[in-house]
């Protein structure tokens, strides 16, 4: 833990120096060591696979797709569409042919009906190979309805949802501005092409699907009007928080109103109660100690092969090359939830995971725009579980005086049923149009009671001083297994948008 701090130090320190970030360290070659001081222990339970290229080959995934139990197919930010035999192989030696090419940053990518529905940055396109020999040959245009004008203008498409529909998350012009239309809104895209305005405040999305429920959401990145990275709920009709987008309601039929959002430092918890539209951060990543500009995620949905983390999250991240966790639950009508560290130490900027029918998760991006802490310009690499089952906290869920904590493998009753093991802190941000936002509003709730379940797999806490619409931080560095192992990580991040009633 100590470790952690220091690292933390050092950063917030470079922060502070003008402009020197995490980014131009690893310019410069220079490490800081491990992130979270954990990846020895992490790789007893899951390990790295390299997926090797063709010499010579500069493949920046930024996105994945399961063709068949033995192809793999990459989108790419070159614009080239690679199909790959041998990837899933537990000594992988893979072989790549170029499928498609000439397309543009492609973030968003399925395989359905003999046909690819892949969305790059200026539209949705259905992609088929008519005369089968293995090269794409016919591109039909579903959508191509907002504008785009600029390199950092990024467009990052869902896999069809149960109706076929593909959800596209639209980047602002610049980073800032939206010089054209639709910049700042998610789109739904039909399998006919109709386009159909879903949301409008978005910032720089890195990545959107359902999440554990099947409900979609997209990850945000800090900035402008968000305080930290986050994973948000795509609401119909929502306000996602960034109003430089409201120049396009009058092409969103249907849309109502814009909102009206404060023109002076606030919380988004007295926002919620004055802007009906406006959807909270449904999980926070505090900023630096879980990722700095996270990216794409998928569910776990291999029935166990992945170990304990069934129908959970995997979150990467761009900037420090790491996956996180997150689980989300819905309270008064609510998304939120928690996110939880999981894996350090890949070797590029992550942009995009998928889990292979083996139950691996393959991990891939580049390094390309901004600098980032794995030392490769680009990488595809694989985690794969070793069978042995970390002991982690597996679930953090709101009740109305605590939370309760589930875990992979069974505590000591002693250790878990004393108050004392418990450490929890909160804050929020400033709901702002600066850039970011100081963690603030601190304050120290108190656990006065643990009860221990008797499988000893979960631990009702309860607590002294929640705080609504804080982010709790969760400190368990005393517990314990029976035999006196420690958790993997002991840190843990519950988003409390609202306090359950019961």
């Amino acid at each position: 833990m100590f470790v952690r701090i220091a690292n933390l130090l050092a950063l917030v320190l470079m922060f502070s120096s003008g402009f020197l970030s995490l980014f131009d360290v690893s310019a410069r070659g220079e490490t800081l060591g491990e992130y979270w001081d954990t990846a020895e222990e992490e790789s007893k339970y899951y390990r790295i696979v390299e997926i090797p290229m063709p010499a010579g080959m500069a493949i920046e995934a930024g996105c994945f797709e399961v063709m068949t139990d033995k192809q793999l197919a990459i989108g790419t930010r070159r614009g080239d569409i690679f199909l790959v035999k041998g990837a899933f192989d537990k000594n992988p030696r893979p072989t790549y042919k170029r499928f498609a090419h000439g397309l543009d940053e492609i973030m968003g990518m399925a395989y359905r009906d003999n046909a690819f529905v892949i969305t790059q940055q200026t539209e949705v396109t259905r992609i088929t190979d008519e005369n089968a020999d293995g090269r794409a040959d016919h591109f039909r245009t579903l959508s191509d309805t907002w504008g785009f004008r600029n390199y950092h203008e990024f467009a990052f498409g869902s896999k069809p949802d149960a109706d076929g529909n593909v959800w596209v998350a639209l980047c602002l012009s610049k980073s800032y501005h939206s010089d054209v239309p639709f910049r700042g809104w998610c789109l739904k895209v039909t399998p006919d092409g109709k386009t159909l305005p879903v949301c409008s405040g978005i910032r720089s999305p890195c990545g959107i699907g359902p999440n554990e429920h099947g409900v979609m959401f997209y990850a945000e990145s800090q900035g402008p009007w968000n305080g930290s990275c986050s994973l948000k709920v795509l609401e119909q009709g929502g306000f996602m928080g960034h109003p430089v987008s409201f120049n396009w309601y009058d092409l969103a039929k249907g849309m109502g109103d814009k909102p009206v959002v404060p023109e002076t430092r606030s919380r988004l918890m007295i926002e919620r109660r004055r802007v009906k539209e406006l959807v909270p951060y449904a999980v926070v990543f505090p900023y630096i100690r879980m990722g700095r500009s996270i990216s794409g995620f998928m569910v776990d949905r291999t029935g166990g092969k992945f170990g304990p983390f069934e129908n959970q999250l995997f979150v990467t991240d761009f900037s420090l090359s790491v996956v996180m966790r997150a689980t989300t639950e819905k309270v008064n009508g609510v998304w939120q939830g928690a996110c939880y560290p999981f894996r350090e130490g890949l070797a590029t900027g992550l942009l995009a995971c998928q889990f292979t029918p083996r139950g691996d998760l393959i991990v891939g991006g580049t390094n390309r725009g901004w600098p980032v802490r794995g030392p490769r310009e680009f990488a595809i690499q694989r985690l794969d579980w070793t069978g042995i089952v970390p002991f982690e906290i597996k679930t953090i869920n709101a009740r109305s005086d605590g939370f309760r904590l589930s875990f992979t493998k069974p505590v000591d009753p002693v250790v878990a049923s004393d108050p004392a093991t418990y450490s929890l802190s909160t804050f929020t941000h400033v709901y702002q149009q600066g850039y970011g936002s100081p963690e603030v509003d601190q304050t120290t709730p108190r656990v006065v009671q643990a009860t221990v379940s008797e499988d000893r797999l979960r631990v009702d806490i309860k607590v002294e001083g929640l705080v609504q619409g804080h982010v709790h931080e969760f400190d368990l560095e005393p517990m314990r297994e029976p035999g006196g192992g420690k958790l993997v990580h002991d840190n843990a991040y519950y988003t409390l948008n609202e306090i359950p009633s019961d």
